[in-house]
C-alpha cells in the first residue's frame, strides 16, 4: 500500500498509508464523532474547505449507494480513516468507499492514530493540513499547511451553490419504493427541475444543466403529500434531505443560488423561505447578508446552521469561530421553553452571539448542552427562528424533524388563520398575523 503523510500547521505529523485518490490535499483538519452516515457526511457541502477525520474506527462497511447522497458530489477537501473497510456488507451497497474516493478524486488516508489525532486537535484547535501521496517530505508539507488560507474570510458558498434555480418535487424515501415525488408517479426520481420564473409569467420547464441523474429503483408508485406552501431554498450548500423534509411537510420547493437577490425572491410572492447550511465563515458572503436584512420581517423565514449564523448578522449582530466545532450525530441540545433535550446533527465551526444582537428582540431559544453555545435563536416579533444544527436527520438522530412542521404552520399563520402557533423562547407566546405578539 503507498504510505500517505498527514501534516499539520503546527508541525504534527502523522504517517499512515494512502485511501482513496492519490495526489495532495489542503484544507482545516477537523473531527466527525458520528458512528455512521460517512456517505452523508463526505456529500455534505458544508464540508467544503474542511479534512475529515472520523473518530469511529471502522469506515466504509456498509459501501457506498447512490441514494444516500446529500448533494451533488462529495466536498470534503480530504478523508481520514483509522481503517477503511475493503468488503463491505449491505444490499443497498453498489461500490466501496474507497472506490467512491477514488473515483471523485479524494485524498485520503489511513492506519493513522485517529484518536490522538482528535485529541490534539480537541487541545489546540481545529487547524490547516495537508494529505498527501505524492510529496512525502515533511519539511514542505508543514509548510504547505501553513501557507492555506484556512476559513476565514472566504466565500466558500459560491464553491457549493446551484448554478442557477430549480424546483425540487422529492419526499421521503420509503422502503421497496425509493424516495417519493410530490407531482410524478416515479418515485426515485433525485430531482425534478424547473426554471425560476416570476409569479404570473408563463411556465417553462427545462432540464437542469449539468442536473442530478434521475434515478428509477424500485418502479412506479404515485404520492400525493398535502397542501403546498411555496418555499424559496436560498441554497448555501444545501443537503438533499433538507428539501425532502420540506416537500413531505407540504412545501413546494424552488432552490435559487445564494446570489439571488431579495427582489428576485419576493418577485414569486413565496410563503417562506428556508436561508441553508453551507461552509465557511458566514462574514464571508456579505451579499447574503444583505439580502436576509432585506427579506427580514416581510416573509417568514427559517434559518438552518449557516442560515442561523446569517440571519445573526443580518440582524446586527456577531459571529465567532469555535476552537474546534461541532461535528457529528449525537449532540445534545436544549429547548429552554419546553426543557426538552434533542440529540443532533451538527457541523459548523462558528456560532453567534446572541448578546450582540442589538434591541434585545433575538430570544435565545435553545442550548448546546456540551458547551453552551447558542444552538437557536427567534424574534420576539418578526416571523423568523433558526437553529444551529441540521433538524433533517442526515446523517443522525430524528429528534429535531419537528421544526419543518413548526416552518409550516408559521406559514399558515402568516397567511391570516387564526389558529394559535406556540413559538419556544416566550411564555404564552402566540404568532396571530405578521409576527404580532400576544402575551
Amino acid at each position: 500500500m503507498k504510505p500517505a503523510i498527514l501534516a499539520l500547521a503546527d508541525g504534527t505529523l502523522f504517517e499512515g498509508t494512502a485511501f482513496g485518490a492519490e495526489g495532495e490535499c489542503v484544507g482545516e483538519v477537523v473531527f466527525n464523532t458520528a458512528m455512521t452516515g460517512y456517505q452523508e457526511v463526505l456529500t455534505d457541502p458544508s464540508y467544503k474547505g474542511q479534512i475529515v477525520c472520523m473518530t469511529y474506527p471502522l469506515i466504509g462497511n456498509y459501501g457506498i449507494n447512490p441514494e444516500d447522497i446529500e448533494s451533488r458530489r462529495p466536498f470534503v477537501e480530504g478523508f481520514i480513516v483509522k481503517e477503511g473497510s475493503p468488503y463491505p456488507s449491505n444490499w443497498r451497497k453498489s461500490q466501496t468507499l474507497e472506490a467512491y474516493l477514488k473515483e471523485w478524486g479524494i485524498v485520503g488516508i489511513q492506519g493513522i492514530d485517529t484518536r490522538a489525532l482528535t485529541k490534539h486537535i480537541r487541545d489546540q484547535g481545529a487547524m490547516e493540513g495537508v494529505i498527501s501521496t505524492v510529496d512525502l517530505s515533511p519539511m514542505r508539507l508543514v509548510a504547505k499547511a501553513r501557507s492555506s488560507p484556512g476559513l476565514i474570510g472566504r466565500d466558500l458558498v459560491k464553491d457549493v451553490t446551484c448554478a442557477e434555480a430549480f424546483q425540487w418535487r422529492q419526499g421521503d424515501w420509503q422502503l421497496g419504493h425509493g424516495y417519493l415525488d410530490d407531482r410524478f408517479p416515479t418515485t426515485a426520481r433525485l430531482s425534478s427541475t424547473l426554471r425560476l420564473r416570476p409569479e404570473g409569467s408563463s411556465p417553462k420547464s427545462d432540464a437542469r444543466e449539468g442536473g442530478e441523474v434521475q434515478l428509477d429503483l424500485f418502479g412506479h408508485r404515485s404520492s400525493v403529500i398535502g397542501t403546498r406552501h411555496r418555499v424559496m431554498a436560498i441554497d448555501c450548500g444545501i443537503k438533499y434531505n433538507i428539501l425532502r423534509e420540506l416537500v413531505s411537510t407540504g412545501c413546494n420547493v424552488v432552490v435559487v443560488p445564494a446570489s439571488t437577490s431579495a427582489d428576485e425572491i419576493l418577485a414569486f410572492n413565496p410563503d417562506g423561505i428556508i436561508i441553508s447550511n453551507g461552509p465557511g465563515d458566514p462574514e464571508g458572503v456579505p451579499y447574503l447578508v444583505e439580502t436576509t436584512a432585506q427579506l427580514i420581517g416581510r416573509i417568514p423565514i427559517f434559518g438552518i446552521c449557516l442560515g442561523h449564523q446569517i440571519l445573526g448578522l443580518a440582524l446586527g449582530g456577531r459571529t465567532y469561530k469555535l476552537k474546534f466545532g461541532h461535528h457529528g450525530a449525537n449532540h445534545p441540545v436544549k429547548e429552554l421553553h419546553t426543557g426538552r433535550v434533542e440529540i443532533t446533527t451538527q457541523n459548523h465551526g462558528f456560532a453567534v452571539d446572541i448578546d450582540s444582537i442589538p434591541g434585545g428582540e433575538a430570544e435565545l431559544t435553545h442550548v448546546n448542552l456540551n458547551d453552551g453555545t447558542v444552538e437557536g435563536m427567534r424574534h420576539t416579533r418578526l416571523p423568523l427562528f433558526s437553529v444551529q444544527y441540521h433538524p433533517e436527520a442526515s446523517p443522525g438522530p430524528h429528534d429535531s424533524r419537528h421544526l419543518f412542521h413548526r416552518f409550516v404552520a408559521l406559514m399558515k399563520q402568516e397567511r391570516g388563520t387564526q389558529e394559535p402557533l406556540e413559538i419556544p423562547g416566550v411564555e404564552r407566546s402566540r404568532v396571530r398575523q405578521r409576527g404580532d405578539i400576544a402575551v
